[in-house]
């Protein structure tokens, strides 16, 4: 744990969508329970914010919320040993090392947009928050992404990523010799990608359950000159396709996990 002075700004994670180009897996469970290295994507991006001390959760529920539910129960109630004594339907619960998190899964419905399912949770946002999605893993410098909003004086910050290409890239020399780049940088074209901080105000801009949070909101935002943004060179990946599950697996067993940045 990098330090505990970032404990009351909280995380809000968007892990209500169906994910319906990862048919295969989300048939049987949300997006965000998509497995890497045996625990869902969700738990990683957690990790990654825990680690720099960021440890209260508001996790915006819809698609398939009760298995999100369940795994924060079961998580609860199977960690560390245990002694079942079936004879008294008894259990004896030994030291576990348990997560120093504080995690609210609210239900915000199951055909809500993603700037509908945070103006729901304006009852445990009083405070300035941050916010990502709950399918996309990075390495960012999550305090330095919030000193950099607090000091921008902006109403929302978003991280700028530039994600690399789907297809190998071609590299021309000056005397003719061609390189193959296996994954170049698509040049200029940064992306938002999550990983925001967020002023309270930013509530009174969403109009309802199908607003955009992407479009209705951040354009609005930028339109007025109060959105900002946090430049990161560094790794950030998010699971849209089976590809991009099977790329962030392979990085996981290989121990090559840019994004686990807690140990």
């Amino acid at each position: 744990m990098v330090g505990r002075h970032n404990a009351r700004v909280k995380v809000v994670i968007l892990a209500g969508g169906q994910g319906t180009r990862l048919a295969e897996e989300t048939d049987v469970r949300p997006k965000p329970m998509v497995e890497i290295g045996q625990r869902p994507i969700l738990w990683h991006i957690m990790k990654h914010y825990a680690h720099y001390g960021f440890n209260e959760f508001v996790v915006a529920l819809g698609y398939r919320g009760e298995d999100i539910k369940r795994f924060f129960l079961d998580y609860l109630a199977l960690s560390g040993d245990m002694t079942v004594r079936l004879g008294d339907h008894a259990v004896d619960r030994g030291h576990a090392e348990a997560e120093d998190w504080i995690v609210d899964l609210v239900d915000t419905g199951l055909d809500t947009s993603t700037g509908g399912r945070v103006r729901r949770l304006a009852p445990w946002l009083g405070e300035p928050f941050m916010l990502t999605y709950g399918d996309g893993v990075s390495d960012v410098d999550l305090p330095a992404l919030l000193a950099h909003h607090r000091g921008s004086g902006k109403l929302a910050t978003v991280t700028a990523v530039r994600p690399a290409s789907r297809f190998g890239g071609l590299s021309f020399g000056p005397d003719g010799q061609v390189r193959f780049i296996e994954k170049p940088q698509i040049g200029e074209g940064w992306v938002s990608g999550g990983f925001m901080v967020l002023e309270p105000d930013v509530l009174s801009y969403i109009d309802g359950d199908g607003s955009s949070f992407e479009s209705n909101v951040l354009e609005r935002v930028s339109e007025e000159g109060a959105l900002g943004a946090f430049r990161h060179e560094g790794f950030w990946q998010a699971m849209d396709t089976i590809r991009d599950v099977r790329y962030l697996r392979g990085l996981w067993a290989d121990g090559n996990a840019p994004w686990r940045t807690w140990e």
